[in-house]
């Protein structure tokens, strides 16, 4: 009797054990953490409208938190700090290798795309009427995204392009909405912004300040295409921020991301209902308008995840 109360002893004690780590390590609990963007950025707006339509909608909880950007929202996944966040197409190509912006943190082969949603616009947005060009940047003071992050890489392609460094403006490492603070209270010239537009902090700055979105010609696009394929070209309406004519810029694309350890069942539910209620959810935010299935599956550079994998087999859809 004595052996096999202790035997039962030791079965409950690895039962509750292996509860603890599943419960930590988040891959069967039915909460997941989906770190978004900034307060100010459509990724917090639009990634608390997922959370909230799948937590109501899915027998899981997903629960939208501020994230610190693209890098910092794939560091939070690798740790299990987080379920699922957004990133760039292009920080999560460095991800996924260990280059660039993830050289010193090497390969983070542990992330799966869940989905692409929209194309990501580079605004470069001033309030100085002498700036027009990305050239006219030389010499002044210039947000360019958090230091390292996806947005910096993104500022510095551009310099680059019309022969300009860091070092030939006045740099600042702001988020979105301390770069329209900044712009509104003079603080700054013109700020590096990646998001998808309409953007609240620039349409916020608006509603005070005469805004100036700054466009590239062709022969720039062409050739910062041609050297980091994963841009392609973007054109903001003149009707998105009331501008006099229609932007053409660069964008990359934002995608969802998760660790490959979350169940297959909570990404299967979280994919199909992003994509199978189209009614409720494009009420609730804009962005919802610009998901389809042929750029959700277009990732190429980074595997799926297997729930992803299985919805977009039934819509007929091979992904990577």
């Amino acid at each position: 009797m004595k052996k096999l109360a202790k035997f039962i002893v030791i079965c409950i004690s690895l039962c509750l054990l292996l509860s603890s780590c599943s419960k930590k390590d988040g891959t069967s609990s039915k909460t997941l953490r989906f770190v978004t963007g900034g307060e100010s950025g459509t990724y917090y707006a639009f990634g608390s409208v997922l959370a909230q339509h799948a937590s109501n909608n899915t027998p899981y909880k997903i629960v939208g938190l501020v994230g610190a950007g693209s890098r910092g929202n794939v560091l939070e996944i690798q740790d299990k700090n987080a379920d699922l966040g957004f990133c760039q197409t292009d920080v999560l190509a460095y991800a996924y290798n260990g280059t660039n912006l993830f050289e010193k943190d090497g390969k983070v082969d542990v992330i799966r795309v869940v989905g692409a949603l929209y194309p990501e616009p580079v605004q470069v947005i001033s309030v100085n009427p002498s700036i027009k060009s990305i050239a006219d940047l030389k010499g002044k003071r210039v947000s360019i995204g958090s230091a390292g992050s996806g947005v910096y890489f993104n500022a510095m392609d551009f310099l680059n392009a019309y022969g300009l460094t860091e070092n030939d403006i006045v740099p600042t490492y702001q988020s979105f909405g301390d770069s329209a603070s900044d712009l509104k209270d003079g603080k700054i010239d013109a700020a590096f912004i990646v998001a998808g537009a309409p953007t609240i902090a620039v349409t916020d700055l608006g509603t005070t300040r005469d805004v100036n979105i700054l466009s590239l010609d062709e022969s720039h696009i062409s050739s910062l295409v041609s050297k980091s394929p994963f841009y392609s070209k973007y054109i903001i309406s003149k009707d998105v921020y009331g501008t006099a004519s229609d932007i053409t810029t660069l964008a990359v694309g934002a995608v969802v991301v998760a660790h490959k350890d979350v169940s297959e069942d909570a990404i299967y539910a979280f994919t199909k209902d992003m994509f199978d209620d189209p009614k409720s959810l494009s009420s609730s935010h804009a962005k919802y308008n610009e998901l389809n299935l042929d750029y959700a599956t277009s990732v190429a550079t980074v595997p799926y995840h297997e729930g992803a994998k299985k919805y977009y087999s039934e819509k007929g859809y091979k992904v990577n």
